[in-house]
């Protein structure tokens, strides 16, 4: 706890920490209310469901190659200024276009929104690794961690008061408000120029096509030279498949199989058991990380996270579905500790917004084709029992490949980090 206290006397860390907590928070209230709002009025039809959730992820694939390059040659903290700005407006006019119900514009807009905030968190993430140490990045990913277990505990229950309460609107006047309050909190920030501008100051004219292209090639060739790296980023494009599935597979088996007549209602109770248990989890799951390896304790909680989600495909009843889920909760902290405080550690803090460039978009490239898929085949062709077997199976496959690489690659980098130490405490 103490040194939870210690890391918020950062101030620029607690701004940028809140400001990720309101602008992540608004979001994901709007997604969720909207995910619900179109079950209700396309009911027979969960297509419309998923494409909402398409225009979450699909956007990456348009911005990808430039994402990153912006983060290490712009000023991230102008970046991430201007996406909360950006997105605030298109909130205001999603809200119209609802009003018009006319559906084309609204994900066209659902698009553009997304594609913009996707500038935010390779902005973000480069700054948080020059604001704090290396020994704080674990903390910092054991607190992100912790949030996100907030919001899974209150965001739903949330989310679906202020549907019932006060409509679609109402959510995304919420994400407005958040957005804004986001911000004004990055603005309020005292950065230093080598941590907002590591490779010197650009102007928006000298992102050209060539320069662009090859910024976005030196991060592939950095990302190469690690065998870490390569191996973790391999995991990332599975990842992608199980965020695309679990972004609708709740709410699917629920109104579908469990709990078709007060589904909203089941779903709000879900909501609390996953928070609880993430909230749980990463309590327990950061004392862990810091006693083994972060191989180790990612190579855990994948092993852990499949088997839970398999039984949930086979839950008959709702309470049992809610023990399977709880159980999933308590091991996802272990992979999001695991992983969020190894990479800073790892990465070149130059290098940040280019090698978040390429994971992003290799992420929702999978999690893009897996949403399109259950689109297509859902539920004509494919059961909702076997797309929780095809995220089971994709993290177990992950949890072997990590069991037999990280580890591995971990010491061979221990190993090469103590050469370049030695050499430069012994005189030549």
């Amino acid at each position: 706890m103490k040194d939870f206290l210690k890391i918020f006397q950062n101030r620029n860390f607690s701004k940028l920490f809140f400001a990720g907590f309101t602008s992540t928070m608004g979001s994901i209230i709007g997604v969720t209310a909207f995910m619900f709002y179109l079950l209700d009025k396309f009911g027979e039809q969960p297509f419309y469901a998923t494409l909402a959730e398409l225009m979450y992820s699909l956007p990456t694939l348009a911005v990808f190659f430039i994402v990153g390059v912006l983060a290490d040659r712009m000023d991230r903290q102008k970046i991430a200024i201007y996406c909360d700005w950006i997105c605030a407006a298109l909130s205001l006019a999603l809200i119209g276009a609802i009003l018009l119900d006319w559906m084309p514009l609204i994900f066209a807009i659902l698009f553009l929104r997304s594609a913009v905030s996707k500038f935010f968190f390779p902005a973000d993430s480069a700054m948080v690794q020059g604001i704090l140490s290396k020994d704080e990045y674990t903390l910092a990913a054991g607190l992100n961690q912790m949030v996100g277990s907030v919001f899974m505990l209150f965001g739903n229950m949330i989310a679906i008061f202020i549907y019932w309460t006060i409509g679609i609107q109402g959510a995304i006047v919420f994400d407005l408000v958040t957005y804004v309050i986001s911000a004004l909190l990055i603005m309020s920030m005292k950065v230093d120029e080598e941590i907002r501008l590591p490779n010197g100051n650009h102007k928006y004219k000298d992102i050209n096509i060539k320069l662009v292209w090859q910024d976005f090639g030196a991060g592939f060739s950095y990302i190469k030279s690690s065998k870490l790296l390569m191996s973790l980023i391999f995991g990332f494009f599975m990842f992608g498949v199980v965020n695309g599935g679990l972004s609708v597979m709740p709410a699917f088996i629920m109104k579908y199989k469990l709990a078709p007549d007060n589904y909203e209602q089941m779903m709000m109770w879900m909501g609390v058991v996953f928070g609880v248990s993430v909230l749980v989890g990463s309590v327990l799951c950061s004392m862990i990380a810091n006693k083994i390896k972060l191989s180790y304790a990612i190579v855990l909680g994948l092993f852990i996270s499949g088997a839970a989600i398999g039984l949930c495909a086979i839950a008959q009843h709702i309470w049992t579905f809610f023990v399977f889920t709880g159980i999933l909760g308590l091991s996802i902290p272990l992979i999001n500790i695991g992983i969020g405080g190894w990479l800073p550690k790892i990465v070149d803090p130059k290098m940040m917004g280019r090698v978040q460039g390429w994971i992003t978009p290799i992420n929702m490239l999978s999690h893009t084709i897996t949403l399109g898929l259950i689109a297509a085949f859902f539920p004509k062709f494919v059961t909702v029992e076997a797309l929780f077997w095809v995220v089971s199976v994709s993290l177990i496959i992950v949890g072997v490949f990590y069991l037999l690489t990280l580890p591995r690659y971990e010491d061979e980098e221990s190993e090469a980090e103590k050469e370049v130490v030695f050499k430069e405490k012994v005189p030549v």
